[in-house]
């Protein structure tokens, strides 16, 4: 018996070069009906918090949310989950620079760009929403908060705005912007969701 994750596998899979029949197995099986596609682990973690906030169980519902390893992979996972594939519903997350990747992925499947944009990234969308004394809070929290002020005392953080230097703390270690991926987003009050992640939950 499978699950979302065994078809998020069976996409992977798929998309570096393998069969596609157990990612049609799967889509059959999970009554698999749409797809969001994310940049990386930090984006699906983040989404799934909100998910879980807002008492959705986005696999149950039958959507897949999917890290591609980049927005350059973007065309791809479109190719095979969209009409000329699965024919699944896509929508997506990505990061102005990224937009294009996204637009023509989009163009190409003869979709409407039913996908979302952030201005700088997701991180600089929930770091800019709770604001810097909210997030270093939630970093000294986490027991963070000497990594923190080692990192501010850098020569290259002098001068750099305060929104910028969390940004790039939180990059800064593997796994950190996964974890405060979800931890920002349970920090969130339910009237303050970044239009980018709010506009992606009113079409998923």
């Amino acid at each position: 018996m499978g699950d979302m994750s065994s078809f998020q596998d069976a996409v992977a899979a798929w998309v570096a070069g393998g069969s596609g029949e157990p990612a049609h197995e799967l889509a059959t099986l999970l009554s698999v009906r749409g797809a969001v596609l994310l940049e990386g682990p930090s984006d699906v973690a983040a989404v799934n918090a909100l998910a879980e906030s807002y008492g959705r169980d986005l696999a149950s519902e039958g959507v897949c949310v999917l890290a591609m390893g980049g927005a350059m992979n973007v065309s791809r996972y479109v190719d095979r989950l969209g009409p000329r594939g699965l024919d699944l519903h896509l929508t997506g997350l990505c990061d102005e620079r990224e937009r294009g990747y996204y637009a023509r992925s989009w163009a190409r499947a003869g979709l409407a760009p039913d996908f979302f944009v952030c201005d700088a990234d997701l991180e600089d969308e929930l770091i800019r929403t709770l604001g810097v004394e909210r997030v270093t809070e939630l970093i000294e929290q986490e027991g963070e908060l000497r990594p923190l002020q080692t990192f501010l005392s850098q020569p290259a953080q002098q001068g750099r705005h305060p929104q910028q230097q969390l940004r790039r703390f939180l990059g800064t270690k593997g796994g950190r912007k996964i974890h405060y991926g979800r931890v920002l987003i349970e920090a969130l009050p339910p009237d303050r969701v970044p239009a980018p992640l709010g506009d992606l939950f009113a079409v998923v």
